[in-house]
């Protein structure tokens, strides 16, 4: 009986979503608005990425919570709105996505580039069973990436084994096709291991949290990590899958990260429709002030 209900004020807010989107669209790109209003960039490699980028997690319904937040995604992210939020970001002054490799996504990352999308940047993010690891880097670089930074469940598993051979062996094969190479983890420990194996990686992606637990001293845990790598880090899920707000969250990272150092984090405008001029303006904020 409460279906009804639920379902017009999801269109309803669809529809807000939606003509916000345009606006965001009409209005003066950030890259065009002058040089005071640009998104600071990092370093990934040789690669230039905005400082703030997009992740994906939105666009397949990985909520990361309790209740029907997934499934409410999963239904609002049709091909197109996907395509229409990362015209959005890029109006915003953000250059790159992190995403799998699913074939859903290389279909719409492909007809985005066939139609000159304004985002140029894709990250593949590879994060099948372990025989298929190679399978999905090979559909990344052949699909336009620009670089890959393997999945941090999947680096997780084959680190706690003690099987660094394998993920040198993904992290080698993602330098064959000479694009800068990275791995993700949920896990304070995983990257300080890796620099100590002298895993030949680039860059890294720090999860802010564990997927079981979202409390301060997890979070406390991946910036002490981090402080202690060379590399440039990719903090993500800094927003604790959407149970911080943006200025909460990206206040914490921005003030704990340092400037070589971004923050990804995924977009769901249904929740908030000036979402992607918010995190972008933040990013630009708390990047001067630091």
């Amino acid at each position: 009986m409460t279906s009804n209900p639920t379902r017009r004020e999801f269109l309803r807010q669809s529809s807000i979503v939606a003509a916000g989107l345009t606006a965001m669209r009409a209005a003066e790109p950030a890259s065009a608005a002058g040089k005071s209003n640009a998104m600071p960039t990092i370093k990934l490699g040789d690669l230039e990425v905005s400082r703030l980028f997009m992740g994906s997690n939105p666009f397949f319904g990985f909520a990361h919570k309790p209740g029907n937040l997934g499934r409410e995604m999963r239904s609002y992210y049709t091909d197109e709105r996907i395509i229409e939020v990362l015209e959005a970001a890029a109006d915003q002054g953000i250059t790159a996505v992190w995403t799998p490799c699913y074939d859903r996504w290389i279909k719409v990352w492909n007809k985005y580039r066939d139609q000159d999308g304004k985002l140029k940047i894709w990250i593949g993010q590879p994060d099948p069973m372990p025989d298929k690891m190679k399978e999905h880097i090979t559909l990344a670089a052949e699909n336009g990436a620009k670089a890959i930074c393997i999945q941090g469940l999947r680096i997780d598993v084959q680190i706690r084994a003690g099987r660094f051979d394998v993920v040198r062996d993904w992290l080698e094969y993602v330098k064959s096709y000479d694009l800068p190479a990275g791995m993700a983890t949920h896990r304070p420990e995983t990257h300080l291991l890796a620099e100590e194996k002298k895993l030949p990686t680039d860059f890294y992606h720090q999860c802010f949290y564990q997927p079981e637990n979202y409390s301060d001293e997890v979070r406390e845990q991946a910036i002490t990590t981090i402080k202690q790598l060379e590399k440039p880090v990719v903090g993500y899920k800094v927003l604790a899958a959407g149970r911080l707000s943006a200025e909460e969250g990206f206040g914490y990272a921005f003030k704990h990260l340092r400037r070589k150092d971004g923050v990804c984090v995924g977009l769901y405008p249904p929740q908030k429709p000036d979402q992607i001029t918010e995190d972008a303006g933040l990013a630009r904020k708390l990047t001067s002030e630091s």
